[in-house]
């Protein structure tokens, strides 16, 4: 009985699940007899011969000579059953993207059903597929399969391989998508020989694991698959590698070590032999390029260099056009600034030439205020509002808020930032592109107060000074009046207005630049509430309607030509309201980039660079 969470067990369950003993498979009254046995079986014929040959044709369609044909009711011939597998209309066929190896099964199951139910079946499976079925273990059954050449056991949930449990003849190993953190068990004594190994999207991190790359464990190896892990050494991992003098097909992107802008050069000028990288082939003008970097370690520098662009913002409602005051009113000048931000990762060098803007965010449940820090400091609870502001669930990751400069409001507020960041910390920054980043749209408003208002409160508390001012001249209050009003700014109120996540992924793979459109929706200002008319109280004292002020007929008047359907009379303030409510709703919009530098573009003109990554040509 084979052990639960291996790939003998696994192999039994996908046996089962093929139906290989059910119609039109397997023995049953439906098979058709030649003297007792069943068509195929005990003929004696080769093993090879139980594979389909060419036209669609079985090599054991041929009755055998000699045999008496007994036929039954009910029964089909193997032709009949064949056809019903074959047939794509048949509610027995298999689907379209079923492996080769699950049609030769259940022909076999047809042509000889008896070789299924022994140990023989074995020996006709050559290759071998388990698909996310939960393998935790390479057991020792997998020897059984002495003719297996494929083992293919991707998105499952194995940690380690023993090469004692491979069957020599293997030539493919495919573990993609698995939890592989150590290669020492499969290096232990000498693996199968290896055609082709498939290590991507596992646990492995160097430089402990890189040794294990060499001809002494993979003479043959012509393919080699490493990418998305957490290999960080270049060098290192270059040097092992150089070992395998039939390695043609080679992929590394997603580890730390492929952020590094040399990677690609260096590797190219390394492995003279190797033909494509990370699914890109290699050209002739491409090795000539970088010739002479792999003799050339000092400019292989462990750090990653990223560049953020943000571009134009639209869609931002006037916030004048919801103002209520009016013109010498004692309320306050309300001025309004906005500002993009973004993550980015939290271990960096940032270069002298940049003094960047790190912001820290405060989350309360109705505002959202940004404090700017100029000593550049981690931002940890900027962090956390980020992430329960996002609209999915990220990774975890430490990062810093980055802003632009504040800009006033327009219909289209061309922020034109750029910012270059050096990474090094490599691991660091293959989490943070992984988890993606968030950027939000920050909105600043400062109500300034005239002088004015707080002089007569002190005067009115000092009657000393209260006299002396009396005591001034008429000439003396006539200057005071010219002079021009000064006012005090309330400290700074800051808002989110909206964030949205931008995925970064495919950073790690062969792209180098991001560009999106952020949409954070519709922005709809609310109308401040109006303060109570003070001529309604005059009028519910019992003013007469004869006595009525002006300012109160004319409030009235204006609430009756505002229900007109004609819209005749409005006042000013009416008017106001009525264009405010008239604006046609706009999608708030910001044009973010984030560009992976990478050679030849690390090594590029300034000029070049700055084509490269300006915002306005990334749609």
């Amino acid at each position: 009985m084979a052990a639960p969470g291996s790939v003998s067990a696994a192999f039994q369950e996908y046996l089962r699940h093929l139906g290989l003993q059910d119609f039109p498979c397997g023995l049953g009254s439906w098979v058709r007899v030649w003297g007792g046995t069943a068509m195929g079986y005990g003929t004696g014929l080769p093993l090879p011969l139980l594979s389909p040959c060419p036209q669609n044709k079985s090599c054991l369609n041929a009755e055998p000579a000699g045999l008496e044909e007994t036929v039954l009711p009910g029964e089909e011939t193997p032709e009949v059953l064949l056809e019903l597998l074959r047939d794509q209309h048949s509610p027995w066929a298999l689907p379209h993207d079923c492996s080769p190896q699950d049609r030769l099964l259940r022909e076999v199951a047809v042509l000889a059903p008896e070789l299924l139910r022994s140990s023989r079946v074995f020996q006709v499976v050559k290759s071998l597929r388990i698909l996310d079925k939960g393998v935790e273990e390479v057991d020792e059954g997998v020897l059984r399969f002495q003719q297996l050449e494929e083992l293919i056991l991707s998105a499952n949930r194995i940690s380690k391989v023993t090469s004692a449990h491979l069957p020599r003849a293997l030539k493919v190993l495919e573990l993609c998508c698995n939890a592989v953190h150590d290669l020492q068990d499969l290096c232990a004594r000498p693996p199968p020989e290896l055609q082709h190994l498939g290590l991507g999207y596992n646990r492995l991190c160097g430089p402990s694991q890189e040794k294990h790359f060499t001809v002494d464990f993979w003479p043959n190896l012509v393919s080699l698959d490493l990418s998305f892990n957490s290999l960080t050494d270049l060098q290192g991992l270059v040097s092992q590698l150089s070992t395998l003098q039939n390695l043609r097909i080679l992929v590394l992107q997603g580890n730390p070590l492929a952020l590094i802008p040399s990677y690609r050069g260096f590797l190219v000028d390394s492995l003279p032999k190797l033909s494509i990288l990370d699914d890109i082939h290699i050209q002739p003008d491409e090795r000539q390029q970088f010739h002479g970097l792999a003799r050339q370690p000092e400019l292989i520098r462990n750090e990653g260099r990223v560049v953020v662009s943000i571009g134009e913002m639209k869609g931002l409602p006037d916030p004048k056009a919801f103002q209520q005051l009016k013109v010498g009113s004692e309320g306050p000048i309300i001025t309004y600034s906005y500002r993009v931000t973004y993550e980015f990762a939290e271990r960096e060098e940032l270069e002298d030439r940049d003094s960047p803007e790190v912001t820290q965010i405060h989350q309360s449940p109705t505002v959202a205020t940004l404090d700017v820090d100029s000593s550049a400091q981690d931002t940890g609870e900027a962090k956390s509002h980020q992430e329960s502001a996002a609209t999915e669930e990220p990774k975890a990751h430490s990062a810093k808020v980055f802003a632009t400069p504040g800009q006033p409001w327009a219909d289209t507020i061309d922020f034109s930032y750029r910012k270059e960041h050096v990474a090094k910390d490599l691991v660091g920054l293959k989490s943070y592109l992984e988890a993606g980043t968030i950027v939000s749209v920050v909105e600043e408003k400062v109500l300034s107060w005239p002088v004015d208002a707080d002089a007569e409160e002190n005067a009115a508390t000092n009657k000393k000074e209260g006299q002396e001012l009396k005591k001034d001249s008429a000439k003396d209050k006539q200057k005071k009046k010219k002079q021009p009003c000064e006012f005090r700014s309330d400290p700074p109120i800051r808002s989110i207005l909206g964030t949205r996540r931008v995925t970064l992924k495919t950073l790690l793979a062969t792209e180098n630049r991001v560009a999106a459109v952020c949409e954070f929706g519709i922005l709809i200002p609310q109308k401040p509430p109006e303060p109570p008319a003070v001529e309604e109280k005059e009028v519910k004292k019992g003013t007469d309607k004869s006595k009525t002020p002006k300012a109160v007929k004319g409030a009235q008047a204006s609430r009756k030509t505002t229900t007109s359907p004609k819209g005749k009379g409005k006042n000013k303030d009416t008017a106001e309201v009525a264009e405010g409510q008239e604006l046609q709703p706009v999608l708030l919009t910001v044009q973010f980039q984030m560009q992976l530098l990478r050679w030849p573009l690390a090594a590029s003109t300034q000029s070049q660079e700055n084509v490269a990554v300006a915002v306005g040509n990334t749609q």
